[in-house]
C-alpha cells in the first residue's frame, strides 16, 4: 500500500455553520500511526488542522479520539489497524463540545474529576517520613492507577451523553481508588460523594468504558465495588 486516504473531522464554531467531514491523501509506510498521518497531514497539507497530543508513547491520553468506530489513542492504534477499505475516518470524542476539528472542551470532565477529591485524605498526625501501606493493600488499587485521564471512557459512556451531571466512570474509577485505599480515612465522606443520582447509581453497567479504556481497566468493577459498600453504608451494615 503506497497511499490510503484519511478522512477527517473539520469544524470551527467561529467560522463553520455546519461539522464536515475533509479526505486527505496520505503516502503511507509500514508501523505508522494515526497520529503520524494527523501530523503528515498537518505539516504537509494542512496547517490549520486542530488535535491534541503530547507524548506519542500512549501515556498521556492527550490524543484520545473516536478512529473508524472505536475510541482509541491516535499514537497508539496503526493506519493498517484502523483502515476500512482504503480509508481512516477520525472523529473528535462524542457527546463534548466542539473546541476545533479533532479537539474537544474537557471542561466537564476535569471538574468531574475534581469533584471526588482524587487525592489521599487522612485526618491523623502526619508521619514523620511515609504511610506505609503493606503489598497486599497496594495491590487493591492496582489497576485504577494505570487511568491517564483520556477521556475515552467519558466520551462512551451512554448515561453521560443523556445527563452532564453524571461524575463518568473516569472519576468513579479515581474515587474508588482512594476508597480502597488503606491509608485513606474519608471512607464516609467519599460514598457520600459519589453514592448519588448521578453517582455511581447512575451506572447502567453498559460496559462501554471498559471497552473504551486504552489501559484495560474494569470501570465497571470499580463502580460496582463502590455501589456495594454504599448499599452496605446505608442500610447501616457498615460504618466509617
Amino acid at each position: 500500500m503506497e497511499n490510503f486516504k484519511l478522512k477527517v473531522f473539520r469544524y470551527d464554531p467561529e467560522t463553520d455553520a455546519e461539522p464536515r467531514y475533509e479526505e486527505f491523501t496520505v503516502t503511507y509506510r509500514e508501523g505508522m500511526t494515526v497520529l503520524e498521518a494527523l501530523l503528515s497531514v498537518l505539516e504537509k497539507q494542512d496547517s490549520s488542522l486542530a488535535f491534541r497530543y503530547s507524548c506519542r508513547e500512549a501515556i498521556c491520553g492527550s490524543c484520545a479520539m473516536y478512529i473508524s468506530g472505536a475510541y482509541v489513542l491516535a499514537c497508539r492504534v496503526q493506519v493498517k489497524d484502523a483502515l476500512e477499505g482504503d480509508t481512516v475516518t477520525v472523529s473528535p470524542l462524542p457527546h463534548m463540545k466542539v473546541v476545533k476539528d479533532l479537539v474537544v472542551d474537557m471542561s466537564k470532565f476535569w471538574e468531574n474529576y475534581e469533584r471526588v477529591k482524587p487525592w489521599i485524605i487522612n485526618d491523623g498526625p502526619a508521619p514523620e517520613r511515609e504511610r506505609r501501606q503493606s503489598p497486599a493493600d497496594r495491590a487493591k488499587y492496582n489497576k485504577e492507577i494505570d487511568c491517564i485521564l483520556c477521556g475515552g471512557c467519558f466520551a462512551a459512556c451512554p448515561s453521560g451523553a443523556n445527563n452532564e451531571e453524571y461524575l463518568g466512570a473516569h472519576a468513579l474509577v479515581w474515587a474508588n481508588r482512594f476508597f480502597v485505599d488503606s491509608r485513606d480515612t474519608a471512607k464516609k465522606e467519599r460514598l457520600e460523594l459519589t453514592a448519588t443520582e448521578y453517582g455511581v447509581f447512575r451506572c447502567h453497567t453498559v460496559f462501554n468504558c471498559v471497552e473504551a479504556c486504552p489501559k484495560h481497566i474494569n470501570q465497571t468493577e470499580a463502580i460496582q465495588n463502590l455501589k456495594k459498600a454504599a448499599m452496605a453504608y446505608r442500610l447501616g451494615l457498615t460504618k466509617y
